[in-house]
Formats: C-alpha cells, structure tokens, sequence
C-alpha cells in the first residue's frame, strides 16, 4: 500500500504535521528532526502526492504541451526546448497532440486544464483567435508557438518571422536568376502558411515580377503534398525553374517525386525549404532552407509560460511576444546562379 505522512509520523514517533513540514523543509523543525524524517521516508518508499500538493500550493508544476504530431521532427527539437528549460525549473510535461484538427486542439487544451496543469503551450495552432475568450473562462495561461497571439493576460506567441523566412528564401532563388518560381503552400488555415505565402509574393512583386496564380499550389506540410504538388507544377505548360516549399517535409516529398519523374534537382528546377529539419542534409541533393531557431524557440516558450504562472492573476504586463528572425542555409538544391 502507498505509504502516507501519517505512516511516517507514527514511525517516527512525531505528529503528521511536523513530518509534512520537514519534508517541505520547513524552519520550523530542527535539521536533525528533518534528516530523520527524510530518511525514514526513503526507507519507507515515500513518494508525495503531487495532485494533493497542487491543491494546496495552487500550482501542480506541470506545462501542457499541443502539438499537431510527434511525427514531424521540426516538433521533436522544439518539444526538447520546451522539456530541458521545464525540468531545469521542476517542473514536468504533459503531451497531447491535435492531429492538425482544430476541434481536437481545442479538446486538448480543455483536457489539460481539467489536469489542472499551470500553462498551455500550443503549437502551430489552428485555432489561436479562438483562445481569448476560451482563456478567460478558464484562466489557464496559454503561449501559442509560431502562431500570433494578441498580447493579453492569458496568451502570448512565441513566433519565427515567417514572411521575412519567405522573404529570403525567395530573394535567394531571384539572385540565381530564376523568374518562374513557384510556391508550395502550407495547410489551409495556418498562420505560419499564410505569413510564407506573403513573403514570397512580396519578394516577387518587389522584383517587378507579377505572380502567376498557377505557381501557387495547395500543401498539407507533409511529404506527400509535396509529391502531389510537384505533379501539378509539372502539368503547366510553363514549368517553373523554381520553388520554395512551405517547410523541409514538403520538400522532401517533392524530391522524392523529382526522382521518379527524371527532373534533375538543380539543373531542372532550383528547391528550397523552411525549418531545417535534421534531415535536410542529408537529402540528395542536400536541401537549401531557411533555418528556424527550433530547440530556441521552445526555450524561449517555457521560459514564457513560466513567466505567466509566476504573474499569474496580473495583467502580465512584463511579459511580451516574441519573434525570431530564420536563417538562409544554401546547400545544394538551389543550384548555382543561372
């Protein structure tokens, strides 16, 4: 059976008070009373209950975590960011994914705060608009990752600087001296898709080049719309030299469709991607990209969310969004200047 306070206080022969202050290292009790008492509880194979801990300090030291699949591993380096900066601060995750599917984000959120965990980090949310009022009503702080969150008492973002990523990748493929370039977006309805597609227009239109809506072709962010969309870029009857994938996965399927298609990947059509996975290079050929700061920015949203619990019943005015900048890395999908 679980050993109880009140099991070590008649061991030690002290009241069930006294054992519950010198396991919470109070000054009240003498260091030799609470030398004792932690040894007789490691003995006895104490371990405190943290839930019935929670409700008496009103914290349970524990972040959730939404992501959309622990598949994809762009979310596997920012989930470590989010776990080495939780534990350095005692406190644990709980991890629940959303499948991409709003209904479901929302799902897990409530579920979570039913945890009562003290945050919410959401990644590449679905649904960021919606948290406003959902949070007042819960109070829980929420941090939404690579997605905008309007400064408030409950959310914040912590965010990549998505049309200057796009921006960059684009001016890189222009300096090279391509002019038909196509986009593959990302899924329907993301931020981080939309902010992408935005940056590449902007870069075209700043280079006197008008865009042409069939370049423009639907992504899901994973390998097989990038396969899918490389089909239908190869259908038009003005190929593109070019293209800038929403993310490295899209790109991957699109190098992978190249291959079986027999398009030469520089020489045929230039490719660049968005993340820098740990996989981009070691594709063949190795994948051009822009960088995201991934281990960083789950970092920078732990130490957020912290932030939040410890202001928690504020107006949170010390805490404000944040967004990094991407980093160009050339490898050698995007070929050399034409």
């Amino acid at each position: 059976m679980k050993v109880s306070i009140k099991d070590i206080a008649r061991a030690a022969g002290v009241s069930h008070s006294t054992v519950s202050r010198a396991l919470s290292d109070s000054p009240l009790i003498k260091e030799e009373t609470k030398a004792r008492i932690r040894r007789l509880a490691r003995e006895m194979g104490y371990s405190p209950d943290a839930g019935a801990r929670g409700l008496v300090v009103g914290r349970t030291q524990t972040i959730g975590v939404v992501v959309t699949t622990i598949a994809d591993p762009f979310v596997a380096e920012v989930v470590q960011g989010i776990e080495s900066t939780a534990y350095e601060h005692a406190y644990t995750l709980i991890l629940a994914t959303s499948n991409d599917e709003p209904d479901r984000e929302i799902a897990a959120v409530e579920t979570l705060r039913s945890k009562r965990v003290d945050a919410v980090i959401v990644t590449s949310s679905r649904v960021g608009a919606l948290y406003s009022d959902l949070l007042e009503r819960t109070g829980v702080p929420v941090v939404l990752l690579n997605n905008h969150a309007e400064r408030g008492t409950y959310s914040y973002s912590v965010r990549v600087d998505d049309v200057h990523g796009a921006r960059t990748a684009t001016e890189h493929l222009l300096a090279l001296g391509h002019r038909r370039i196509a986009h593959v977006m990302g899924p329907a309805g993301h931020t981080p898709s939309d902010d992408r597609l935005h940056g590449y227009l902007q870069a075209l239109r700043e280079a006197g080049i008008d865009p042409d809506p069939a370049l423009v072709v639907p992504g899901n962010g994973r390998p097989n719309g990038g396969e899918r969309a490389l089909h239908q870029l190869w259908s038009l009857a003005q190929r593109p030299s070019a293209v800038f994938c929403y993310n490295d996965m899209t790109a991957i399927g699109l190098l992978r469709a190249a291959r079986e298609m027999g398009v030469a990947v520089p020489g045929d059509l230039a490719v660049v991607g968005f993340d820098d996975i740990p996989f981009a290079s070691y594709t063949s050929p190795s994948l051009t990209t822009i960088a995201q700061p991934k281990f960083e920015l789950g970092q920078r949203a732990a130490r957020m969310a912290l932030a939040l619990i410890s202001r928690h019943g504020t107006d949170g005015e010390e805490v404000t969004n944040v967004v990094l900048p991407g980093q160009l890395v050339i490898r050698e999908s995007s070929g050399v200047s034409r």
